[in-house]
């Protein structure tokens, strides 16, 4: 049974779950805008580039810090309206932004978007699970990861170009109309949700304790860790290989190569969720290996940034469909420890790779990678495949 009953089990609400899409997109692009638009920001505030780079620190500082508690404080709370309030605060911190003239204030609205993220992205997955028959929960939710690739390999140099065009405060207005649209929209499209009753709220560790939870958490910590060694200082990558100019189009390689991995988990997620998982894990450790040895080929660049799009784009969806299935009624709590969990392994992965960077140079950055895919493969290995399934994958298989 699907759990909306006002739609046929084997039906697959497009309206809501692409409204749960453009929340993610909303939100990847309201937290990455400043990095492409660093000069006309710190001219409009009066702030050197460096110190404009801090407002995406302080939102995946807000992210990091909110996740967990908010989403436990309203565990209780219906749904629709939660979620509204989550895509709300968008529109008033992006306003903020753009009218915004001190970069105090600035900072303190940048805080409070990560703060909403946080609460955003713990919600999504479980929202988009209730929606369907368990059979489709997968797909639902790939669906529903969508906005996040498409914000970062199209939203981020649009937004930066039509920064670049009308300036960066029309930019952020702009965003705030479009959040108020997305609002009336995902009011008129998405189902209602009861909270959870406060008897059957588990607390954090019993949640941590439910099979299939830590080896998902691991996975996603090592993986995203290692992205992030990649991602983060993708531009020292490229110069051995002498395309350093040509970040943008290594990017687009990596984005496009990533909306095909999304579509390819949409229709295989629900059936080999496990060996998704292992053959991601897998072929991004093989990726690193390529690099490690051909790393001054531009050839091998590109190829192994498109298998790297390959790998990643449709992991966020994996991870949280597993996640799901494993945590059942308490998705949303899983959730928040995923976004945590992610959000340290950006922060990792920033840190680590300057040490690398620093210590042994770009060379260092693919063994890194092997080396952790390696410890990622082996905590999904060593769960069986019901924990990372989750019972309703257990039961289709």
């Amino acid at each position: 049974m699907s759990n909306n009953p006002a739609l046929p089990p084997d039906t697959l609400p497009l309206g809501g779950l692409l409204a749960l899409a453009c929340a993610g997109f909303i939100t990847i692009l309201t937290e990455a805008m400043p990095a492409g638009l660093l000069p006309q920001m710190g001219e409009g505030l009066g702030v050197s580039p460096a110190l404009v780079g801090q407002l995406v620190t302080l939102y995946a500082l807000g992210s990091l810090l909110a996740a967990i508690p908010l989403t436990l404080l309203t565990r209780g709370w219906r749904r629709r309206p939660l979620l509204l309030l989550a895509i709300g605060g968008f529109a008033l911190v992006n306003s903020v932004t753009a009218l915004s003239s001190h970069y105090g204030l600035t900072l303190v609205a940048r805080f409070f978007a990560g703060v909403f993220a946080g609460l955003l992205w713990a919600l999504l997955a479980g929202y988009a699970s209730r929606m369907v028959a368990p059979h489709l929960q997968g797909r639902a939710i790939a669906i529903a990861m969508l906005g996040a690739p498409l914000a970062l390999s199209l939203g981020v140099p649009a937004g930066t170009l039509l920064g670049t065009l009308v300036g960066w405060r029309l930019s952020f207005a702009i965003m705030t109309g479009l959040t108020l649209v997305l609002l009336v929209w995902a009011r008129w499209q998405l189902p209602d949700f009861a909270g959870q009753p406060a008897q059957k709220r588990l607390g954090l560790r019993e949640v941590l304790r439910l099979p299939g939870i830590r080896p998902v958490l691991w996975v996603t910590f090592t993986y995203v860790l290692a992205h992030n060694i990649l991602y983060t200082y993708i531009a020292p990558l490229l110069v051995p290989a002498g395309i350093a100019a040509d970040i943008d189009r290594v990017l687009l390689v990596f984005g496009l190569a990533a909306l095909v991995s999304i579509w390819l988990a949409g229709l295989l997620i629900d059936r080999w969720l496990r060996l998704l998982v292992l053959l991601s894990c897998s072929l991004f450790g093989l990726v690193a290996l390529a690099l490690a040895l051909w790393m001054a080929s531009p050839v091998i660049i590109y190829g192994a940034v498109a298998l790297w799009g390959l790998a990643f784009g449709g992991l966020p969806a994996l991870l949280q469909t597993a996640l799901a299935k494993s945590a059942g009624d308490s998705a949303d709590a899983a959730q928040s420890m995923l976004v945590t969990v992610w959000n340290l392994g950006i922060a990792g992965g920033g840190l680590a790779g300057g040490v690398l960077l620093q210590g042994w140079g770009v060379a260092a950055f693919p063994w890194a990678v092997i080396l952790l895919m390696l410890m990622a493969i082996a905590g999904a290995s060593k769960a069986s495949p019901q924990q990372l399934a989750g019972p309703a994958l257990q039961v289709e298989g």
